[in-house]
């Protein structure tokens, strides 16, 4: 799995680096996730940002 976040959409409420902090992290004022495959542990919680994000900017695939 990987995860994507579309700086279109962010708003930088913080929210998916609070919940997943192993894979999203602030850049200025927008999230971002790191380019690697999710590990599998961390995979529940990425899952969970993606789902709780206002906007919708978090992608899996």
């Amino acid at each position: 799995m990987h995860a994507k976040v579309d700086a279109d959409v962010c708003t930088g409420c913080e929210l998916c680096v609070q919940t997943c902090p192993e894979i999203f992290y602030m850049n200025g004022d927008l999230a971002e996730a790191k380019d690697i495959e999710v590990p599998s542990e961390y995979e529940d919680a990425c899952r969970q940002a993606a789902e709780e994000c206002p906007v919708e900017a978090i992608s899996l695939d």
